[in-house]
């Protein structure tokens, strides 16, 4: 039986995928691992393993002490710094006869780097928020001047590695933009942009040496605790809908054939529309899955063993139609501390009493 080791084991972007992997046809053992033994225990991964952080040094001799030990086919990760820096470890993993399904490294640069997708972006000709490096106080006060909307504001981001809206603020205040970027240690990483809607949609794409093999395309209706957070972005959303649009298909596959001629593995495009109601390209998630993925797979499109059947078995998918291939209008309901519901709102309306 075939082992597949998936880092990140006990979060909840990781297990959405190992419930996707447990649910498939196949009976692979799932082995899990991470840095964070409260989230580890409450995996639903067979066997859990404890692995430093990703930037740590330790962490390449005990990834590769677990690969020597337990001998996994297939090892995936499901969240950027672990993506970047097991992805300069492939051939130490490749060596130990352990698969990966991974684009080219210069890729996954690329894509965690979020200046350097908006620049392939540019160069692309998609349309996109201009974006400036923030290097000193006059980089700032020039994106104040240039980039700020009718009330002056302007969109507050760090460039680098990490997900879940990291650093993310509107501000229209100077000095509280200094403090913020001064909190963070943030001058040449943080970058101003200018402000679009608050309507995001992602467009999640497996890819096979250039061709693409599968599709789904998710509006988010809103995150989880976005009340408790200054930007109103987390990064966890609360729900989330199946939705279809050609123009968000056409800028999705546009915006990663800007960043890889032949794209490979997993490509999540994150768009924010401006107020012309164009999607706008934000970021590309490589190599994962986003965080509710489980949505589709409980909605009937189990993109995580379609993932591994490649990877794998060299099985792809029989689809009607890869693009989309769900219906629009499901929804993926979350709550802490709750199971998940998958939905419509025609079913909401059915269950909730309203007096007059």
């Amino acid at each position: 039986m075939k082992k597949i080791l998936i880092g990140g084991a006990g979060g909840a972007p990781s297990e959405g995928v190992i419930n996707s992997l447990l649910s498939g046809k196949k009976e692979e053992i799932i082995i899990g691992m991470g840095s964070e033994p409260a989230d580890l225990v409450l995996s639903n991964a067979k066997e859990k393993f404890y692995v430093p952080y990703a930037d740590s040094p330790e962490y390449k001799t005990a990834l590769l002490a677990i690969l020597e030990s337990e001998k996994p086919d297939l090892i995936h990760f499901q969240n950027d710094s672990e993506i970047y820096f097991a992805s300069l470890l492939r051939e130490n993993i490749h060596q130990l006869q352990v698969k990966t399904y991974l684009p080219d490294h210069d890729v996954i640069d690329t894509c965690v780097y979020k200046y350097k997708t908006y620049q392939k972006c540019k160069e692309a000709g998609i349309k996109v928020p201009i974006n400036y490096i923030i290097n000193n106080e006059e980089d700032l006060k020039k994106a104040f001047s240039d980039l700020g909307d009718e009330n002056g504001t302007i969109w507050l981001r760090t460039s680098s590695i990490g997900a879940g809206g990291k650093g993310s603020l509107p501000t229209n205040d100077y000095l509280f933009a200094k403090c913020w970027i001064d909190r963070y240690n943030g001058w040449g990483d943080f970058v101003a942009a200018q402000m679009l809607t608050s309507d995001t949609v992602t467009w999640l794409s497996i890819w096979h040496e250039g061709e693409l093999v599968v599709a789904q395309t998710r509006i988010r209706k809103g995150w989880t605790h976005g009340n408790r957070a200054v930007s109103g972005v987390t990064g966890v959303t609360k729900v989330g809908q199946t939705y279809s649009n050609p123009e968000v298909d056409r800028i999705s596959i546009e915006t990663i054939k800007a960043v890889t001629p032949k794209p490979h593995g997993i490509f999540g495009v994150d768009m924010t529309y401006d107020r012309q109601g164009v999607p706008n390209p934000t970021e590309i998630n490589i190599s994962r899955f986003f965080t509710t993925i489980l949505f589709f797979t409980e909605a009937g499109l189990n993109m995580p063993e379609i993932f591994k059947d490649i990877a794998l078995y060299n099985e792809f998918p029989k689809l009607k139609k890869n693009i989309n291939p769900l219906p629009d209008g499901l929804l993926w309901l979350r709550g802490m501390d709750k199971k998940p519901m998958l939905t419509t709102e025609d079913e909401i309306s059915k269950k909730i009493k309203y007096l007059s």
